[in-house]
């Protein structure tokens, strides 16, 4: 009797489709950033921030995940990034096969850098490659200072860990420390950003870690 084992096939078909986007958008010279975190944790104000901060010197575009709506795309488009919103429906993460379709719809020789914004969700997007070039998770201290340590999976694979909304910590009872030292446990190569997209807090060190790990010359 075979046994066939559903989950292992769905991640292994993903991985393929995965490592077919990743090819695609390097031969491309995109570079891909798969932002993930819970509903609430400033994914949208964070590429809004980075549109910005970077429309000088790169050329932005984005994929905007969400179950139903395109209130997150509509949003990102206003900060003068061309945005395509990809609905799951019933599904809480973006795969590789739903990307695949949406770059599809983007002209990747006008771009350097591309920014997905995962399903507000902090464990199921953990077994989706997608294709990109690094993983950041964000986090907020509203979450709960124990939230990194109930999701640890999400940050072994993680590049970047940004804590947001630290101006906040005291009013609602977070230890952001903690909050670091737990992500440090789960994974000692992280990088750890404390930031306020609000205040601005962190902001010139994500953008400055972004540039860091572009492998193109950066126009000026």
């Amino acid at each position: 009797m075979h046994i066939i084992e559903p989950h292992k096939d769905i991640i292994g078909i993903n991985k393929k489709i995965a490592d077919r986007n990743k090819k695609h958008l390097e031969s491309h010279g995109v570079f891909a950033i798969n932002i993930m975190g819970a509903i609430g944790s400033g994914k949208t104000i964070m590429i809004e921030i980075l549109a910005k901060k970077l429309k000088n010197k790169l050329k932005i575009a984005a994929i905007a995940g969400d179950v139903v709506s395109d209130l997150d795309a509509k949003r990102i488009e206003k900060a003068g990034v061309k945005s395509i919103a990809v609905n799951t429906g019933t599904e809480c993460h973006l795969d590789a096969h739903l990307i695949e379709h949406a770059i599809e719809k983007i002209n990747l020789d006008e771009i350097d850098l591309l920014l997905i914004e995962n399903v507000g969700n902090l464990v199921c997007p953990t077994d989706f490659d997608l294709g990109e070039c690094k993983k950041i998770v964000v986090v907020s201290v509203t979450e709960g200072d124990d939230t990194v340590e109930k999701h640890p999976m999400i940050f072994v694979y993680a590049d970047l860990c940004i804590i947001n909304k630290i101006d906040i910590a005291d009013a609602v009872s977070a230890d952001v420390e903690k909050m670091v030292t737990d992500a440090k446990k789960i994974n000692s190569k992280i990088k750890i950003l404390p930031t306020s997209f609000k205040t601005g807090e962190g902001v010139s060190e994500l953008v400055e870690w972004i540039l860091s790990k572009l492998h193109k010359p950066i126009r000026h």
